[in-house]
């Protein structure tokens, strides 16, 4: 996306070779691209600009921030146009790439996926600043997400405050009695006893899914990243018993462990010191995820943490429209150069 016009950015590709994902459980690559967006005056200029740090959700990874869709603007088209018209000030986004062979990472490290919440704050974060003119202070570094991404986003926020000030999650996993629970006997009757050889299938059959294969996968992502297990055949713990069904309540406990609900008591003081926290959710989400933004927001409300919170009449599925309000609200709230 290199390009003369001085109202469109540049898209840099830079290899970065991983410590921390070398050798991980499931030797998944640990040399990775990572998508660099420069805003238009970026080569014009010798100043520092301020980074927001763009998580996908599940099943997702940077560069498909930069899609071709004819009908709806990626995040660099989106982010020209907003730095053009004025609505946002130039900065750098950074696209990286935290997915697994069980589809993500959810951002946190596990002994089943490997240490992808190092390697984003101890790598990434290390490697761009390295690499580009970037403001190093942690209100000119921001947080975003949608869905995972979001839950992402919310991890950054609540363990990471010295180094993301600012955090938005769109969609973002929360309260998981609502978005993972009801999804749990769908995956179940997909693996079919079997989950090594419905990820086998889920890789080797790409063209073709049965009904509840992602249901699934997620249900094995998720156990993988919340219910890590050292001495179980694949790593990790499923909540219910390969064959009958039945709820295995101690390993669920361990989900809930990773419940950004359940997380906020013990985060408050780094909540606190974020320059902004944003929470928004679609009053028609597949997935409940406006109902556990609502419980989260009320757990944020009773620590004194401030947020911002909106609702917007829609699902979870082709909101790509909502990074503009994540990206002006951070544009407000960047701490001045």
């Amino acid at each position: 996306m290199t390009t003369e016009n001085q109202t469109q950015g540049t898209i840099k590709v830079l290899q970065h070779e991983s410590q921390i994902l070398k050798g991980n459980p499931l030797g998944d690559k640990h040399v990775r691209d990572l998508y660099v967006y420069l805003p238009p005056d970026y080569e014009t200029s010798n100043k520092k600009f301020p980074v927001v740090y763009c998580l996908t959700g599940f099943t997702g990874r940077g560069k498909m921030f930069l899609n071709d869709n004819a009908f709806a603007p990626n995040l660099a088209e989106r982010m020209d146009k907003l730095i053009s018209g004025g609505t946002i000030k130039p900065m750098i986004a950074v696209l990286p790439d935290c997915f697994t062979y069980y589809g993500g990472s959810q951002y946190i490290n596990s002994s089943a996926t490997g240490d992808y919440e190092d390697y984003l704050t101890q790598e990434i974060i290390e490697f761009v600043d390295g690499n580009f003119r970037t403001n190093r202070d942690k209100n000119s570094r921001a947080v975003m997400g949608k869905s995972s991404g979001g839950y992402g986003a919310l991890i950054m926020a609540m363990r990471h405050a010295d180094k993301f000030g600012l955090a938005c999650s769109t969609s973002g996993d929360a309260y998981f009695e609502f978005c993972y629970f009801p999804g749990i006997a769908e995956g179940f009757r997909a693996i079919k006893g079997d989950p090594k050889a419905l990820i086998e299938k889920f890789w080797r059959e790409t063209e073709r899914k049965g009904k509840d294969d992602f249901a699934a996968l997620n249900t094995i992502g998720m156990s993988a990243c919340y219910a890590p297990n050292k001495t179980a055949e694949l790593g990790f713990d499923l909540p219910f018993d390969l064959e009958t069904g039945e709820i295995r309540w101690d390993v669920w406990a361990r989900w809930l462990e990773h419940d950004p609900v359940r997380l906020v008591e013990k985060s408050v003081e780094k909540l606190k010191s974020l320059k902004l926290l944003f929470i928004d959710a679609g009053t028609r989400d597949e997935f409940a995820l406006d109902l556990g933004a609502k419980i989260l927001c009320k757990q944020l409300k009773e620590f004194d943490i401030p947020f911002l919170t909106e609702e917007f009449d829609d699902g979870h599925f082709n909101i790509g429209y909502r990074q503009n309000r994540s990206l002006e609200l951070i544009s407000q709230n960047f701490e001045n150069e």
